[in-house]
């Protein structure tokens, strides 16, 4: 968001809200408009959102003498239940992991979002324009030693750098128990388990259990009105634009991918019709929404340096599974790497 305000090529939604009178932004989730807001001014229109949750195989839960219906909701309590689900061989070769999650920056993220911990300052870039990174804090090493600890013991699977799929794969052929992925999955997720013959679970991101209770960040993508085009396009560009974040545009799209609706009148009618009584997994990451604290910090950072900050925090991650660093160092390395990407952006961009 932060790198097209700079860049100044889109006009911002606000100002075509403003002048059609027939658009009641009344009727779009609070949560959602948040995240997208910068001083108070929406600059796209929410489309696909979404959060990190937990999927979980209950029938492995089952087989390995677990409640199917008492999914790990603490890290401390996540990485025993890793190990009752951890499967090796004579060898002590891995034939069942506890967990897999993509090797990726977003999760971690999400992570310090859901203990309502910052990522940078000025109040997560929110309140003035960021030039540090803070996350080197307890909240920040609460994570990197939860990640570490499953990796060393052998009770989690890394992916490669950001690859999604292995992860996801890993979870559907029951070669991994739980998976934190985004909740875009959840319909490949159920049709996935039908297929495979296992019942599929869901639940909100862990956290310490001495931590504060902070939220879920949204993610997904948003529309955006380029500017410089003929006022016919312009006009024609916010119509489809309205038309794509429309009602019934956003149940059909929640219901063929798990990215949740936008619309405060998209989920009342989806409850009123008994939707999530039938499918609950839909139903996990919008009241993860819904019951999230409202903060700087659950609402997101913002900068323009964001590919930079994941791509040195993904990098420090895997350094330290690698043994390369402790996750003190790790931490250290992605917060000094994050605030250098910071700096070197406002610096090319102010």
């Amino acid at each position: 968001t932060q790198m097209m305000i700079d860049g100044e090529v889109a006009i911002p939604i606000e100002e075509m809200m403003e002048a059609d009178p027939s658009f009641d932004i009344g009727k779009f989730m609070p949560q959602v408009l948040n995240y997208y807001r910068v001083n108070g001014k929406l600059y796209s229109m929410p489309f696909n959102s979404s959060n990190a949750i937990v999927f979980y195989n209950k029938t492995l839960f089952e087989k390995a003498g677990l409640d199917p219906n008492d999914p790990p909701t603490t890290f401390e309590s996540f990485i025993d239940v890793a190990r009752k689900l951890t499967v090796k061989d004579a060898s002590g070769n891995v034939e069942q992991a506890g967990f897999t999650v993509s090797l990726n920056s977003w999760f971690f993220e999400q992570l310090m979002a859901a203990q309502d911990a910052p990522l940078i300052n000025q109040n997560n870039g929110r309140t003035g324009r960021p030039t540090a990174a803070v996350f080197n804090t307890p909240e920040g090493l609460a994570i990197f030693e939860w990640w570490n600890a499953m990796s060393q013991e052998g009770t989690m699977i890394n992916t490669k750098f950001e690859d999604w799929t292995a992860a996801r794969n890993l979870f559907i052929s029951q070669k991994a128990a739980m998976l934190m992925t985004s909740t875009s999955d959840v319909a490949l997720m159920m049709e996935s388990a039908e297929t495979n013959g296992f019942e599929l679970g869901s639940v909100f991101l862990p956290r310490p259990a001495d931590s504060k209770a902070g939220g879920a960040i949204i993610g997904g993508g948003s529309l955006w009105l380029i500017d410089g085009h003929p006022d016919a396009e312009t006009k024609a560009a916010w119509e489809f634009i309205k038309f794509m974040a429309g009602t019934e545009q956003q149940i059909e799209w929640h219901k063929a991918t798990g990215y949740f609706p936008v619309r405060k009148d998209s989920v009342e009618k989806l409850v009123a019709s008994g939707y999530y009584g039938d499918y609950p997994d839909h139903l996990t990451a919008l009241l993860q929404l819904l019951l999230s604290v409202q903060s700087y910090n659950t609402n997101g950072a913002i900068t323009g340096a964001f590919p930079e900050i994941r791509t040195v925090v993904t990098t420090a991650i895997e350094k330290m599974i690698a043994g390369e660093m402790t996750p003190a160092q790790a931490l250290k390395y992605a917060e000094d790497g994050a605030t250098r990407a910071i700096v070197d952006y406002n610096e090319a961009n102010y």
